[in-house]
C-alpha cells in the first residue's frame, strides 16, 4: 500500500524570513535549505524571484561586437527573404500540379506520365 504523499506549503512570513537571510549574507541558499529543511532544488529560488531582488540569481549576459549584431539581423532578414520565396514557390507548384491535372481531365490521358511522347490523338473543339 503506497503512503500519500506530502506537500509542503510554507507561509509567506516563512517565505520573506529565508529570502531576506539569504539576501543579507546570513545563509546561502545552500545553507537555508539545509538549516530549514527545504526539498526542491528549485523552490529557494522561485522564492527569491518572486519576493527577492533577484540579485542573487544567475542573469546571463551576452556581450557582441557591433558588426555581430548586424550580421545576426542581416541573417534574420535573409531566412525571412528565403521563407518567402519557399512559400511562393509551394504555391507556384500547387498551381502548377492544379493545371496539370485539369488538363489531364480535359485532354483525357496523364500527363506526367506521357511527358515527352507526342499525344496519340488531337483533341478537336467542336
Amino acid at each position: 500500500m503506497r503512503q500519500p504523499q506530502v506537500v509542503f506549503r510554507y507561509s509567506l512570513a516563512f517565505r520573506q524570513k529565508v529570502v531576506s537571510e539569504i539576501e543579507s549574507g546570513k545563509l546561502s541558499i545552500h545553507q537555508a535549505q539545509r538549516t530549514y529543511d527545504i526539498n526542491g532544488n528549485d523552490t529557494i529560488r522561485k522564492w527569491i524571484r518572486k519576493l527577492g531582488k533577484n540579485h542573487l540569481l544567475c542573469k546571463v549576459v551576452r556581450i557582441e561586437m557591433k558588426d555581430e549584431k548586424d550580421k545576426i539581423k542581416e541573417l534574420e532578414r535573409q531566412k525571412k527573404e528565403l521563407e518567402s520565396a519557399l512559400a511562393q514557390e509551394h504555391l507556384k507548384n500547387l498551381a502548377l500540379e492544379c493545371l496539370i491535372e485539369v488538363a489531364n481531365e480535359h485532354y483525357q490521358t496523364d500527363i506526367k506520365k506521357n511527358f515527352g511522347e507526342k499525344p496519340l490523338k488531337k483533341h478537336s473543339s467542336r
